[in-house]
């Protein structure tokens, strides 16, 4: 079998490394991913990664207890940037190639984000992990996850979450929901699934390029994609 995309970009969701106990990192989950990742860029696969904040703080969620939103938003764009280092270092760990870029410059922690040496780096097997954002407020990572892959050209968006893909309603409330294989842009922007903020899939939709949202804690899933096997939900123009 032979993989189908060459360029991929991973967005992991820091709510889904904070495991059941409420704790802030999960290992199981991470060392998973690591595993993974590993594989793929032993056969080539071209890596970068967006992480989030939300196992750390939710800038929405600071809102509610009165902080400013702007404050609010940039704690959160902090965030991403300590699970970026905290990634970074575990990959590092099993000897594979990474480097952390911020939207924002951090020093003594992260580059400051360079597209042209983004891409070389992918071309040359080391895995970019991209953390900060957009660098603003009032943007999600969803939507950095989505400009960043179109900048480095990347073939496909991953978005590893909590669930199996996108489903008709919400399935924690609803046992009828109804689990996607397929869906297109204009189906997704009509009804609005909440699985990730419109901005980004307008960016994707534009630029054509599709999203896999899928569940991050089924073992080697990020594989089977790749593989073009049957994993969670696939969001195209040409669907």
């Amino acid at each position: 079998m032979k993989f189908i995309y060459k360029r991929i970009l991973f967005k992991i969701s820091g709510e889904v490394i904070k495991n059941i106990n409420n704790k802030k990192f999960q290992n199981s989950i991470i060392f998973n991913i690591i595993k993974d990742i590993k594989y793929l860029i032993k056969h080539g696969i071209e890596i970068s990664i967006i992480i989030g904040g939300g196992n750390l703080f939710r800038g929405s969620e600071l809102t509610k207890i009165g902080i400013n939103r702007i404050t609010a938003d940039y704690i959160g764009i902090l965030s991403t940037v300590i699970n970026g280092l905290f990634l970074k270092d575990l990959f590092n760990k099993y000897n594979i190639s990474v480097c952390l870029m911020s939207s924002n410059i951090v020093n003594d922690v992260c580059e400051k984000y360079n597209l042209e040496k983004a891409i070389n780096l992918l071309s040359n097997s080391v895995v970019v992990i991209f953390c900060g954002g957009f660098g603003y407020p009032f943007f999600t990572t969803d939507s950095a996850a989505c400009l960043r892959a179109i900048e480095t050209c990347s073939d496909i968006i991953l978005k590893g979450t909590q669930v199996n893909g996108v489903y008709s309603k919400d399935p924690k409330n609803y046992k009828n929901a109804i689990l996607y294989d397929k869906l297109n842009y204009q189906d997704v922007l009509k009804n609005e699934f909440k699985i990730m903020d419109l901005t980004a899939f307008i960016l994707a939709r534009d630029h054509n390029i599709p999203i896999c949202i899928f569940n991050i804690y089924n073992k080697k899933a990020l594989i089977r994609i790749l593989f073009g096997e049957k994993e969670g939900t696939i969001i195209h123009n040409n669907i």
